[in-house]
């Protein structure tokens, strides 16, 4: 359970206005995708900083322990204290990698009362992953879907627990190619990014279904446009081009605040389902209401993790 500390602590400036966090997560165990960069280490330090035990899961280990040094670092003497972070080894792309990290959360772990499905990419051409989807809709979906299905029992046993997807506005032009989810034909960049991350959506809304009345809520997040690594595989001339948008781009910080917020706030707890945009609720694309697709996609998400 979240813990009220002292009205004048430490606060949060989130989208441009001032929300209370006034809030400890001592004794609180968070997991973070993605945390050693970008949107996913300034959430690991969000968290790290108000008392959570968060654990960093990333592909690159040394990269993760470099992360976890940087923030130990930069919080040493804190007042209050901060938490702990601990790197764990999770690569999306495998779902070996996946069961593996599941089944040592679930053996070491005694609660999990945060999950933070972070981590993402983009990538100009078509890659599969170790276990033959394409590699967008198989790190930024299926590697997450697994992940979060594994590690149910375990936040259905430390609630009130939240699972907190992060999504993109770029959902407003997916489409979830139903017959050809592994985008096969006619392949591009923001094709698969806007796909994965509709698939976010609907995966959030329908996991927010299934979990009414268990004590565990989703939020799923758009963190803006915001000045992280995710844009390296991007092709050359947009590479260029984004170098004069960078100023109008969103700090990695700034990025976190909605993560964060939905992490922790007390006035999100019960709001379970919602879509949030600079920590305030916004309405998805019509394609995200669809709840048919959201249970259809469901189904195929299990069969191909092997979970059906």
């Amino acid at each position: 359970m979240l813990s009220p500390v002292n009205p004048v602590a430490s606060r949060l400036i989130m989208g441009g206005h001032r929300v209370p966090s006034d809030v400890r997560l001592d004794g609180q165990t968070a997991i973070v995708t993605g945390a050693n960069a970008g949107i996913g280490l300034e959430t690991a330090r969000g968290l790290y900083e108000r008392g959570a035990r968060v654990l960093l899961a990333v592909r690159s280990v040394s990269r993760g322990e470099a992360a976890r040094a940087q923030l130990e670092r930069q919080a040493a003497g804190a007042a209050p204290p901060a938490g702990s972070l601990h790197v764990m080894q999770l690569d999306l792309a495998s779902l070996a990698s996946v069961r593996a990290f599941a089944e040592r959360i679930n053996r070491e772990e005694a609660r999990l009362d945060l999950l933070i499905n972070n981590a993402g990419l983009v990538l100009d051409e078509r890659t599969e992953t170790q276990d033959g989807f394409e590699t967008t809709f198989g790190v930024n979906h299926l590697g997450h879907f697994l992940l979060t299905m594994l590690l149910l029992n375990k936040l259905k046993a430390s609630t009130p627990s939240r699972v907190v997807v992060l999504s993109s506005a770029a959902h407003k032009r997916g489409r979830i190619e139903f017959d050809d989810l592994q985008l096969t034909r006619g392949y591009s960049l923001w094709k698969s990014y806007s796909q994965s991350k509709l698939a976010n959506l609907l995966f959030a809304r329908e996991l927010s279904r299934r979990l009414s009345s268990t004590g565990v809520t989703v939020y799923a997040v758009h963190p803006g446009v915001v000045r992280t690594p995710i844009w390296a595989n991007a092709p050359a001339w947009q590479r260029c081009f984004l170098v004069f948008l960078k100023p109008f781009f969103k700090s990695a910080a700034s990025g976190a605040e909605t993560s964060l917020f939905c992490a922790m706030s007390p006035k999100a707890a019960t709001e379970s389902g919602k879509y949030y945009v600079d920590c305030k609720e916004k309405e998805v694309a019509p394609a995200a209401r669809k709840d048919a697709d959201a249970a259809r996609l469901w189904e195929i998400s299990e069969k191909l993790v092997g979970l059906a």
